[in-house]
């Protein structure tokens, strides 16, 4: 009974139907990597944002704040080895819509909240910015094949802002942290108010860069948080055309 189980799963792993282990892997371009590269960077800013609100420790938040230029290179990079290579597949353009709204879309809404655009309607506009990015990645696949090419197969130009204009965003808040307009977890004055007292303190409107105003009773907005709201429209802009260099 044994044996011919044996031989009936021996059969099953050589099927023809099947395809060989780790086939995906192998049938990467060598952009494709490259492009995994920039994925990278968005998972360890996400990471690393939440390992700063955790340790309540800049440091982690700066190393989030990098890991988007960083990924931008890889972004700029990806493109230019797969002309070098003539390598363009459809997986390779997926791939890299995937990784662009991991490090571009994400990773920046994340790193706002991280900074303390935390109230409901900073919330809001946050999700909207992440929709924006999701939907302008998902156009550009539908309509990329019918748009205008030059000679290369270049497109010409983009219809809205590219999602990787985000890093003005991600430089924006850099700039707040390193010059004291956001966060102030450096030696806090610990209270006996429960386990968020911290962050209570970290984020009241002073400790935000443009504080906050009420719009309703109860829903308050910061309104730097309205740079997401900006960033996201243009991406999402049918009319707002840019030469691709």
């Amino acid at each position: 009974m044994s044996s011919h189980s044996s031989k009936q799963v021996k059969r099953k792993t050589s099927d023809p139907e099947l395809p060989s282990r780790f086939s995906m892997v192998r049938s990467f371009q060598l952009a494709d990597f490259v492009t995994l590269g920039n994925g990278v960077c968005g998972c360890l800013s996400l990471m690393f944002a939440m390992k700063a609100l955790i340790t309540q420790n800049t440091d982690f938040l700066f190393t989030s704040f990098w890991c988007i230029p960083i990924g931008v290179l890889f972004d700029i990079l990806d493109g230019r080895v797969a002309r070098w290579k003539n390598s363009s597949s459809l997986l390779g353009q997926e791939l890299d819509s995937l990784a662009d709204f991991c490090s571009f879309g994400i990773a920046p809404a994340v790193l706002g909240f991280a900074c303390g655009f935390q109230k409901m309607l900073d919330l809001v506009v946050l999700t909207y910015f992440v929709c924006c990015g999701l939907a302008r990645l998902a156009r550009y696949n539908a309509t990329v094949a019918a748009m205008p090419k030059d000679s290369g197969g270049k497109v010409k130009f983009f219809e809205g802002t590219p999602i990787p204009t985000t890093l003005v965003i991600v430089g924006i808040l850099a700039y707040g942290v390193s010059c004291g307009k956001f966060w102030r977890f450096a030696n806090p004055v610990y209270q006996h108010e429960g386990p968020f007292a911290v962050f209570s303190q970290a984020f009241t409107p002073e400790h935000v860069w443009g504080g906050e105003i009420t719009l309703f009773p109860g829903y308050e907005l910061h309104p730097l948080v309205l740079m997401y709201g900006v960033s996201g429209t243009l991406m999402i802009s049918r009319r707002l055309r840019i030469p691709k260099l």
